[in-house]
């Protein structure tokens, strides 16, 4: 009898919610800067591709090659780590990747060679991986209700839009009066930070009764088996094409305003952070209308707007390309500016819905169905880059045809969604 109540008590114990008294504040925050590790990482280098070319005696190409090796980690360790955070708990591929992310960091910050630097690149990328896809799965652990998750993640999405936009300028700063080396040494110092509130703050939110097990078998599987469940599929997949439609901008736009309207770097980066203030924006409103309003028609209320959006960027891309004298130059630029607007806000309020309503049904999977959504939306992504590439570079249309087509996908996707899921 006493052994049965010891269970009994130890059982309740297993089971009782993380936060007790709701979600504290500092959450999100915690989430927001582990997961901030991957957009930091991606854009703050940037600046200093010429540098690097010089520095390793090599040709921009091969710079430009290391960008594309660290999204092929990301979408490569986002499949592995997923299903690790469901086998082993949250905290320990968080504790893994990060240390991971920053011994390879500090490599790259003395890497002789552009082979070198590659290759630790690729596994610092790896380890990131883990801040994209764990804090996703700890806001479905945490938290049960679809709107509380909405809003949660809208604070994550604020996060990842605006370090986009503080990242190239402080890469900038460093290339300018130091080496850029010392961008990396930061890095690895992030990735030491990450791990010392990680071991010593973030409390575990997978109970050890509902981790799952782990074979090649079991992974091949739980993958199938996300995406045969039609809810999951599409919802992934309209962040996806949501992803999409964004890289379509960040790939042809630094062309389109420089080199086509004569923008100063000054200027575009102004531009870029316009276009992330709206998205910034967007995904708050989402967060104060997600317990108001139902998820599935902020959602389709999104996608209807990216599409108006970007419909209304290709006729405007049409229209400079047949009728528009150089005259009218000037109201193209605001034109399009307006369109890219309405199109691009839209993706703070899709992301969040559809990532919550892709995670909804499957709690006990939350690390997987986040990853492969993840892995999704890097492949999307890096196919957005190579099909915007394929087209003469002569008009804003190649971008706005293919954000257009990243809307309509997601249109259909909402037209395809199962019924039980959004009310619409």
């Amino acid at each position: 009898m006493p052994s049965s109540i010891a269970q009994s008590s130890a059982g309740q114990a297993a089971t009782k919610p993380v936060f007790a008294n709701g979600v504290p504040g500092w959450f999100s925050l915690l989430l927001g800067f582990l997961t901030a590790v991957g957009p930091i990482s991606t854009d703050i280098y940037l600046p200093a591709f010429p540098a690097m070319e010089q520095s390793f005696h090599t040709s921009a190409g091969n710079v430009q090659f290391t960008l594309a090796v660290w999204f092929v980690g990301l979408a490569i360790g986002q499949l592995s780590v997923g299903p690790l955070a469901d086998r082993y708990g949250r905290r320990m591929p968080l504790l893994v990747g990060n240390a991971l992310y920053a011994v390879a960091s500090a490599i790259c910050a003395f890497a002789p060679d552009v082979t070198t630097f590659s290759v630790a690149r690729f596994v610092a990328s790896v380890g990131a991986s883990a801040s994209l896809v764990v804090p996703t799965a700890c806001v479905r652990d945490v938290v049960s209700d679809r709107a509380a998750g909405a809003r949660m993640m809208s604070r994550l999405i604020m996060v990842m839009g605006v370090v986009p936009i503080l990242a190239p300028m402080l890469g900038g700063l460093v290339v300018e009066f130091v080496s850029w080396r010392i961008i990396f040494w930061a890095s690895a110092v992030y990735g030491v930070v990450c791990v010392a509130l990680v071991l010593w703050i973030l409390p575990e939110t997978l109970p050890y009764q509902k981790r799952q097990a782990l074979s090649p078998m079991t992974l091949v599987t739980r993958y199938v088996t996300l995406l045969w469940d039609k809810g999951y599929g599409i919802y992934a997949m309209m962040t996806a094409f949501s992803t999409f439609m964004s890289f379509s901008y960040l790939t042809a736009a630094p062309f389109v305003f420089v080199q086509l309207f004569h923008f100063s770097p000054l200027h575009f980066s102004m531009l870029f952070g316009v276009m992330s203030v709206f998205m910034i924006g967007a995904s708050q409103v989402n967060g104060l209308l997600v317990g108001r309003v139902d998820p599935g028609r902020l959602l389709y209320g999104a996608v209807a707007m990216a599409v108006l959006g970007t419909v209304l960027m290709v006729g405007v891309s049409v229209w400079s390309v047949w009728y528009a004298s150089a005259a009218s130059r000037e109201y193209e630029v605001w034109l399009l500016i307006g369109t890219m607007v309405l199109a691009l806000a839209p993706t703070g309020i899709i992301f969040p819905n559809a990532m919550t309503m892709a995670l909804a049904d499957h709690p006990a999977q939350a690390g997987a169905a986040s990853a492969l959504a993840g892995t999704l939306q890097y492949v999307l992504g890096a196919l957005a880059g190579v099909v915007v590439g394929q087209f003469a570079a002569t008009s804003s249309l190649p971008m706005a045809g293919c954000m257009c087509f990243g809307a309509v996908m997601m249109l259909c996707m909402h037209v395809f969604r199962p019924a039980d899921r959004v009310v619409a």
